[in-house]
């Protein structure tokens, strides 16, 4: 049996991650280690919750001793760290909890690797998942490839460029089995409501405005969020030690005209004039350094380990747009804040 930490597990990426691995592999497992700050919902999990290769350890990985104290308890064989603060909105606002969660969280968790696997890490893996925003800003051609300089522009891509570089320097100075992925624009169910698409989506069902900075012409790479679970698995088995792999859906969208088909989808769906739902959209101020476009080059990881996406945007999208309307409830306690409750109901008060 492998002993695999998931950080984050509880997050939009984290639970798909963990439902994957729990449901992929019965003889491993899988420990999630969420903090539950206000994007990690345990209701996100509770079709594998009860499985018996899942376990859920609440906890702050910026903690060193209660860190060191999960490895120690599950023996753990490898990590997959997603835990992170990831709204460039909120890095705006308040960059000191991006730097001490993705900065210096993910130090605890090296250095908790690195004391309880000691000097032999044959059989180790500490796998680090970043973003394309690290790359920056590109123009209107090319494309951010794994060689890329690094050129970070929000505290958000800061923190995580630091990270990055820190895990790399792990491998170079202690020799420790890592790798990093950086991935583009993730969608799919269980996002937080204050991203893009969910938050246009209930905006949209409910008649509300739905906000889009500027004029709408930031570009974004999106891939399916299960499509990137896929990929997460595929690096983790078989990456090659001190690589790096983008991952991406050759799948870049102008936000206005994101928003414009979503709406046009939401006329169908809800049965509305068509027209009615754009008639939402209202423009407003640019974000802060906002980025024009990103892209994502995965050539590598096609051409080293034979990953693909299986899921095409339209379907990924109406997929999407589908779960969001008929998991109302979901919705309607991440919005009212009461899926912070699962966990005293379904772990404290049994």
């Amino acid at each position: 049996m492998k002993n695999i930490l998931i950080t984050g597990g509880a997050g939009f990426i984290g639970s798909h991650v963990v439902r994957l691995m729990v449901n992929k592999y019965p003889d491993y497992k899988i420990v999630n280690l969420d903090l539950l700050t206000y994007a990690g919902n345990l209701e996100n999990l509770k079709d594998i919750e009860k499985k018996s290769n899942y376990v859920f350890e609440k906890g702050d990985i910026c903690d060193a001793d209660f860190v060191l104290s999960v490895f120690e308890k599950h023996q753990i064989d490898g990590v997959i760290h997603l835990a992170a603060e990831s709204h460039v909105d909120r890095s705006i606002s308040n960059p000191m909890s991006f730097i001490q969660t993705n900065i210096v969280g993910t130090v605890v968790l090296l250095n908790a690797a690195r004391k309880y696997w000691g000097e032999n890490m044959t059989g180790k893996r500490f796998y680090h998942i970043s973003t394309d925003e690290v790359y920056g800003s590109l123009g209107e051609e090319g494309f951010f490839t794994e060689t890329t300089s690094y050129d970070p522009r929000s505290p958000y891509s800061a923190s995580k460029a630091s990270s990055d570089h820190l895990v790399r320097a792990y491998n170079h100075t202690f020799h420790m089995p890592v790798v990093i992925s950086n991935c583009s624009n993730n969608y799919g169910p269980n996002q937080f409501p204050e991203k893009l698409l969910p938050l246009a989506i209930n905006n949209i069902k409910n008649m509300k405005p739905v906000p889009v900075y500027g004029k709408g012409e930031n570009i974004r790479d999106w891939l399916y969020v299960v499509d990137h679970a896929k990929a997460i698995d595929l690096i983790f088995h078989k990456g090659i030690d001190g690589e790096t792999y983008n991952i991406g859906g050759r799948n870049e969208w102008k936000n206005i005209d994101l928003i414009m088909l979503l709406c046009k989808i939401m006329d169908e769906k809800l049965g509305r004039t068509p027209g009615e739902s754009a008639s939402l959209i209202t423009y407003v101020k640019d974000r802060a350094g906002h980025d024009l476009r990103y892209a994502i080059d995965a050539t590598k990881l096609q051409d080293n380990l034979g990953w693909k996406h299986d899921v095409m945007f339209a379907e990924g999208l109406e997929k999407t747009v589908t779960w969001y309307l008929e998991n109302s409830e979901w919705l309607a306690n991440v919005l009212s804040g009461d899926y912070a409750k699962y966990y005293e109901q379904q772990y404290i008060q049994r």
